[in-house]
């Protein structure tokens, strides 16, 4: 009877070795009690992932708050149309800043403490726009929550990705911009049917359950190892692997890549438009860059009002068609990426925005020139 070896494929060791005959089955009960094993340790992987996208919840709600509350604050608080757009833009210029500022946060106090950092703004940010009797404490409200989610922006992703197992890196990963998708559709939806007031409310539940659940989670093992915390690191590893799960062999090769890092040279910002690297670069920032000046932001945050200019009697029915499109396309486009690609995907969307635009355009033109307006 021959005897079969399995091996681990990225270490090279002999894991398990199984009889091969007709009266022996292909899965042991140790395999059967692996397979177990294995699934208990994600649980604890993906509770923290649902703890920390609720700060990519918290950002789309940010985003999606101006749009279906335009008219009824406008109203309520006599604001101008320019005042309004203050209020509806600032929240990018804090965003701004909290990015910016995100890496410092992040390695100084942990992934933990930059989240509930983040919360803490969005907190206070949400309570200034309730309690707001004029356009200041409105706008200031607007900044402290962009603050907080320019924070999320780079936080939430990055904790994600420092916690996964490699096998559940990529999917996990994804729901970062699925839930900030989720977050401003539901912002349009329930926008329609509640007071600017009590959306603002709203606002507080992702925050706190964030808060909480940051009580039950471990700090990133990867953030732990390089401050030089290594009984909490494996500790920390532990805890996201399971009780009984080996973490020897990973607890190494992130001290090792982490050390590598460190004997480095640091880069320096003329290294950015080097020959080696420039066209990168100019690449990347360049799809960043215009990914934005399409404008998306100031149809999210105006959309409501876009369709009553366009002729709707109310803007509500626009929002929601917003809000029932996203989260789909979104889903569509979180299976499609590793299996036709990023290239294809970002031809593809820019297309589909030029032809909106051009359609946009264009009916606004005509509306102008009183032509075709049936």
């Amino acid at each position: 009877m021959a005897i079969r070896e399995i091996k681990d494929e990225e270490r090279g060791e002999i894991v398990h070795k199984v009889e091969e005959g007709l009266g022996k089955p292909f899965l042991t009960h140790q395999d059967d009690e692996k397979e177990s094993e294995n699934n208990e340790s994600y649980l604890m992987v993906l509770f923290s992932t649902f703890v920390a996208v609720c700060g990519s919840f918290e950002f789309g709600s940010c985003v999606g708050y101006s749009s279906p509350t335009q008219s009824s604050i406008r109203q309520d608080l006599n604001l101008s149309l320019a005042e309004f757009s203050m209020f509806g833009s600032i929240l990018t210029i804090g965003a701004m800043l909290g990015a910016v500022m995100s890496g410092k946060i992040s390695d100084f106090s942990g992934r933990k403490g930059a989240m509930r950092t983040s919360a803490c703004f969005c907190i206070t940010g949400w309570l200034a726009v309730f309690f707001s009797k004029g356009a200041l404490l409105l706008d200031v409200g607007r900044f402290f929550t962009g603050f907080g989610i320019g924070v999320f922006s780079y936080v939430v992703p990055v904790y994600i990705a420092e916690i996964s197992p490699k096998n559940l890196r990529g999917g996990l990963t994804t729901l970062n911009q699925l839930m900030i998708v989720i977050g401003s559709s539901v912002s349009f939806l329930i926008g329609s049917l509640i007071s600017w007031k009590t959306l603002a409310l709203t606002g507080l539940a992702p925050c706190i359950v964030l808060l909480f659940g940051l009580c039950f989670i471990p700090e990133s093992p990867r953030w732990l190892a390089k401050s030089g915390r290594e009984k909490e690191f494996r500790v920390a590893l532990q805890k996201l692997r399971g009780k009984d799960a080996d973490i020897t062999n990973e607890a190494e090769g992130i001290q090792v890549s982490i050390q590598a890092l460190e004997i480095l040279p640091q880069a320096r910002i003329q290294d950015l438009v080097s020959k080696k690297y420039g066209r990168s670069v100019i690449i990347g920032v360049s799809l960043m860059v215009f990914q934005q000046f399409v404008g998306i932001n100031g149809i999210g945050f105006y959309a409501s009002e876009t369709f009553v200019k366009a002729g709707f009697s109310s803007g509500k029915l626009g929002t929601i068609a917003i809000a029932c499109i996203q989260v789909p396309i979104t889903v569509l486009g979180t299976i499609l990426i590793d299996k036709s690609g990023r290239r294809p995907l970002i031809m593809i969307s820019a297309g589909g925005i030029f032809l909106g635009c051009i359609l946009t355009g264009t009916s606004f033109l005509l509306k102008g020139q009183s032509l075709l307006l049936e």
